[in-house]
């Protein structure tokens, strides 16, 4: 995968991300969200909420600090700027199916496409790795992602009547939309 234009505002700063989300933000990992093509304000909430302590993560804390420190605008830009390449979807087209059918749900916030809303802070779910998907699921369900955040509540409160296999279908649906 081929990294952005050298020249790209804030490149020079996005080696912090690289190394886990990959060459110009595709994570090869499936436990890793893609962050090519994401929305600026996104990309900046999240970075905020992981440096704040807001969204728990021993992983990305250190990251998100440094990000904040040499400027989230450019890193953030930077991300917005290149072109997200979907997850190389390797599920059971069963479970694919069964996910669809799941998803009624989802489909209120995240649309049909699994698209979202950029103009309500409702990230993309489309393409993105299943791991990661299955795994942000777990924890809005056990209250782990953002605590206490009142926003997320609906979601929270949706993930509480979801059965936890079923969050591996949903998973294999989002992340083979294109």
């Amino acid at each position: 995968w081929a990294a952005g234009p050298f020249d790209a505002p804030g490149f020079t700063k996005v080696f912090t991300c690289t190394a886990c989300h990959g060459p110009a933000g595709n994570s090869p990992s499936d436990s890793m969200p893609i962050i090519a093509g994401m929305p600026p304000a996104y990309f900046k909430k999240q970075i905020a909420a992981y440096a704040t302590g807001k969204r728990p993560s021993p992983e990305m804390a250190p990251y998100a600090k440094m990000v904040m420190h040499l400027g989230a605008d450019d890193v953030a830009a930077y991300f917005a700027g290149q072109k997200m390449q979907p997850a190389k979807s390797t599920a059971d087209p069963a479970a694919v199916e069964r996910g669809r059918k799941a998803s009624d749900q989802c489909i209120v916030c995240h649309g049909k496409e699994g698209k979202g809303d950029v103009d309500k802070g409702i990230p993309s779910l489309a393409g993105q790795p299943a791991g990661f998907l299955r795994e942000q699921m777990l924890l809005f369900k056990t209250d782990k992602r953002n605590p206490g955040d009142v926003q997320l509540k609906a979601i929270k409160a949706i993930m509480a009547t979801i059965q936890d296999p079923t969050f591996a279908d949903l998973a294999a649906y989002y992340s083979s939309l294109r």
